[in-house]
């Protein structure tokens, strides 16, 4: 079975996105900053990763640089989930290293769709 880490520091969130991952078979690990997610990473590197953008302690963004760094990081679909959709944020989301990116607010058919195109599911 696959494995997705759900990384936003809005608890709701994770267990909204948890409970729709797991509907598409998925292993559902959950991180509320950055920085854990990074850690997550280090212990258990997912397939796909849904990530938030505006998080305490380490954002989205820093932790998605770090994370293509760290070996095997290239590895993991990264699904960029956040309000922060103009055209400047989601392109330097997409350079740094994202897959796809959905806007909040976000439901099953969204993200089913978006995992479909990056061939998760």
């Amino acid at each position: 079975m696959k494995s997705c880490l759900i990384v936003d520091d809005s608890r709701v969130v994770r267990k909204v996105a948890g409970r729709i991952v797991q509907d598409l078979q998925f292993n559902v690990t959950e991180a509320g900053d950055g920085s854990d997610a990074l850690s997550s990473c280090r212990d258990n590197m997912p397939d796909a990763i849904l990530l938030d953008w505006n998080m305490p302690v380490m954002n989205g963004l820093d932790f998605l640089r770090a994370l293509r760094r760290e070996p095997g990081g290239s590895k993991p679909v990264v699904v960029f989930c956040s309000t922060e959709n103009d055209a400047e944020h989601i392109g330097e989301a997409m350079r740094s290293g994202a897959n796809e990116f959905i806007m909040k607010p976000f439901d099953a058919d969204i993200i089913h769709s978006k995992f479909a195109e990056v061939g998760l599911v």
